[in-house]
């Protein structure tokens, strides 16, 4: 029976050799590396960031700021073009196809939106308005929140509450350990009878750094 078997094998192994050869030769066909650029219809103009997915593999990628994009499909596979504010588009890609590149112009059409009707109205007294205009809020521009982040308060308040990241605590536990080395064997020098710390003591309370918040 081994025998036998051993028979079967070495005579279809060339078999299915020439099977599986026969298989990548008609899969490596069908691969087609896919060049191509998206545009407006209305005005050429190149689309950045819209998405290109092959449907049905969850494969894609997205245009350049050049509308230019590039991926591996196959003969056959229909691609479908996304972008907000215009109409998803799908193409096919040809099975008559010779050799192994493909480019193509995708064209996309703006999708119209129509919202619902917004009507204006006026106050109705001038003094209605000014009051409403006095004590609207304005939100802070980035120069302002820029400058309300350099406030010495407001950094001491953020140093305080704010958690320390990887690096800080790793630094923290280094110069404890390090400093716990150092004294090894003798008595620590305590703080009480350091002028300096006193001082810093001093400029802290001024400041109000231990008031309740």
């Amino acid at each position: 029976m081994k025998k036998l078997l051993r028979y079967f094998l070495i005579i279809s192994l060339p078999f299915w050799t020439f099977k599986a050869q026969a298989q990548f030769e008609s899969f490596k066909d069908s691969v087609v590396q896919l060049y191509g650029v998206v545009m407006t219809a209305d005005s050429l103009r190149a689309l950045p960031a819209v998405s290109v997915v092959v449907k049905g593999t969850g494969r894609g990628t997205i245009t350049n700021n050049q509308g230019v994009f590039s991926i591996v499909v196959l003969k056959g596979d229909k691609v479908e073009f996304t972008s907000i504010g215009f109409k998803p588009k799908t193409a096919e890609i040809p099975r008559n196809i010779e050799g192994n590149q493909y480019s193509m112009i995708q064209l996309m059409i703006t999708d119209t939106v129509y919202l619902p009707a917004t009507i204006i109205k006026a106050r109705p007294t001038r003094e209605q308005f000014e009051r409403d205009f006095v004590n609207t809020p304005v939100p802070d521009d980035q120069i302002e929140i820029a400058r309300q982040n350099n406030d010495e308060t407001k950094r001491r308040i953020l140093a305080r509450t704010l958690p320390s990241d990887g690096k800080e605590a790793t630094n923290f536990n280094l110069k404890q350990g390090a400093q716990k080395l150092y004294y090894t064997g003798q008595t620590p020098p305590m703080n009480i009878f350091n002028p300096v710390a006193w001082a810093d003591f001093v400029k802290a309370w001024k400041r109000g750094d231990f008031k309740s918040k």
